[in-house]
């Protein structure tokens, strides 16, 4: 409606209109990538975390249909790609459409099961209070979604998570954290967390780190906080320190590589699928078991894009999964 042709202008031109009045969405994948495709299907939010200004630029929340998702999938399958990411700003709020609730997550993931030629589909990302008892048990039995989940908790404790407007207490992540592990024990989940938030006392640290200690996790992604405007965090009184934010940030990174650790070492001895990727370095290429180990093994380019039954062994000095004899291809 606005570009009628790409022909160079003099000046930038920028067209623009009220995000609230953004009602579409704008479906997409990744391309390229011979082993992965990233699946946006949802796009926008509704919540509001003091913290966050991903409403303010990218809209309210809304999705594709089960419909057109399908036969996305059905075309990355057909490129011979073999894992889908399922990807969205508020991925499991999947299914608004012109601000009304159409279908649910829930509802995609059955769906998107029953897609020929894809062996695997990886969940970027979900909300706790979005992940219901429902959907762990159904990625429990499939067999195309992986044993892998990445559920955002930002703080530990109760105090900081009522600060940052989060939708759920601690307890309701600790009892997800355990319906994954009672259904997959061997499941990879990781958290995003974020330290030095206005308000957090040592003692709120505290309260988090020993949380995360607890909690049977496999890796953190740890953020600094960090001021945004026209938010309401950044009007918070009790702002940390920086030097104390950073002090925080290093002794979560250093929780996550001994969570890390503790999940590999668990999975020594065991067999697994690995999907080899294109990337090589030092005559080495490197995959991900289903439940996202890091795997290192010879360079084989017949194997780029190949999934292969494996033994795990030993973990490397750079922390990367090292196999036995690697047996057939799947």
């Amino acid at each position: 409606d606005y570009i009628s042709d790409l022909t160079k202008k003099p000046k930038t031109l920028i067209y623009n209109s009220p995000v609230k009045e953004v009602k579409d969405f704008i479906p997409s994948y990744s391309y390229g990538d011979r082993t992965r495709t990233f699946l946006k299907v949802q796009d926008g939010c509704n919540y509001t975390c003091s913290f966050c200004t991903i409403p303010l630029a990218r809209g309210g929340s809304r999705s594709d249909t089960i419909e057109n998702v399908m036969q996305q999938a059905e075309q990355v399958a057909a490129s011979g790609v073999k894992e889908i990411v399922l990807t969205g700003v508020n991925l499991g709020d999947f299914g608004i459409r012109n601000d009304k609730r159409e279908s649910t997550f829930f509802e995609l993931i059955r769906a998107l099961d029953e897609v020929k030629g894809i062996d695997r589909i990886r969940i970027s990302s979900i909300e706790p209070n979005l992940l219901s008892n429902d959907i762990i048990r159904f990625v429990a039995q499939s067999q195309r979604f992986v044993p892998h989940f990445h559920i955002p908790l930002q703080s530990g404790s109760d105090k900081i998570l009522g600060l940052m407007r989060r939708r759920y207490k601690r307890e309701l992540y600790a009892e997800r954290i355990a319906k994954i592990k009672e259904d997959m024990p061997d499941c990879c989940i990781g958290v995003d967390v974020i330290t030095g938030f206005p308000g957090e006392s040592y003692d709120d640290f505290l309260d988090t780190y020993n949380f995360l200690n607890d909690l049977d996790i496999s890796y953190l992604h740890v953020f600094t906080y960090s001021e945004r405007e026209n938010t309401a965090a950044a009007e918070m009184p009790h702002s940390v320190p920086g030097y104390q934010r950073a002090e925080r940030n290093k002794m979560l990174h250093i929780l996550s590589e001994k969570k890390r650790r503790n999940f590999y070492e668990n999975q020594l001895g065991k067999d697994a699928e690995v999907l080899f990727e294109a990337e090589s370095r030092d005559g080495c290429f490197y995959g991900f078991t289903r439940n996202y180990i890091k795997v290192k093994a010879k360079y084989d380019p017949v194997l780029v894009n190949e999934l292969k039954r494996v033994k795990l062994i030993n973990i490397s000095e750079e922390g990367e999964m090292e196999l036995a004899e690697m047996s057939e291809v799947l």
